[in-house]
């Protein structure tokens, strides 16, 4: 029987690649949280997160100082890949470079940079999180 899981560089490029995330984290006598995100890496970096300060997401990541992560492929052969770690940074707000790269992710770059003008300001946090523990399924590996 073969096996699904990606190879170390597989499930870090399959991340790198544009998906929107889920983020998930525990929170105090409730259900964990899982929200979708958008979000930055490069192969053997920290994922990257922008978020406002004193949301729901900033506080419940501030509490329990770790998260997890999960990136999919909805189209045939299904992929997916989910990281977790520890929060090693969440009280700086993100460069203008790293606002307009992880919008740049997701819209064209005039459309970035417009929502980088009106969305980055003092509420805003870049939550730095260093994976540690993966797990990754390539439907594809038969």
């Amino acid at each position: 029987m073969s096996s699904f899981v990606m190879t170390a560089s597989e499930r870090e490029a399959f991340l790198s690649g544009v998906h929107v995330g889920v983020l998930a984290v525990e929170r105090a006598g409730r259900a964990p949280l899982a929200v979708p995100v958008w979000y930055d890496y490069a192969p053997g970096g920290e994922l990257l997160i922008w978020m406002e300060r004193d949301t729901v997401k900033d506080r419940a990541i501030r509490a329990a100082g770790r998260l997890s992560l999960a990136a999919q492929d909805e189209t045939p052969p299904y992929r997916y890949v989910t990281v977790e770690g520890p929060v090693i940074a969440n009280d700086e707000p993100p460069t203008r470079e790293q606002a307009l790269r992880i919008a740049g992710r997701y819209w064209p770059a005039e459309q970035a940079k417009e929502y980088v003008d009106s969305a980055l300001g003092p509420q805003s946090v870049l939550v730095r999180v260093r994976p540690e523990k993966w797990l990754s399924n390539d439907q594809s590996k038969t």
